[in-house]
């Protein structure tokens, strides 16, 4: 509760460049590994989200939509195998 009420004493544009700076790290690193090798690059974007949603409203209702999104994602269907084509 301390450290809440310590947040809340900063000023405002304070806290929004705190965030904005921490929140689009992790975005950023998220974003990195896709493209570089590496473990957990969903978990990045989606810290990242939640960092921003503290304190911006609009990355509140991203966070919501990406929510909703991936409940919508079966991964079982992602790793279902088709059957083959015939070749005619």
């Amino acid at each position: 509760m301390a450290l809440r009420k310590a947040w809340k004493s900063v000023p405002k544009p304070v806290r929004q460049v705190i965030v904005l700076v921490i929140g689009g790290t992790l975005i950023v690193i998220g974003g990195l590994l896709i493209v570089l090798p590496g473990p957990f690059t969903l978990p990045f974007v989606f810290a990242g989200l939640l960092v921003l949603a503290g304190e911006f409203v609009w990355a509140e209702r991203l966070l919501e939509r990406t929510k909703h999104e991936a409940r919508k994602a079966d991964p079982r269907k992602l790793f279902k195998k088709k059957p083959p084509r015939e070749n005619t």
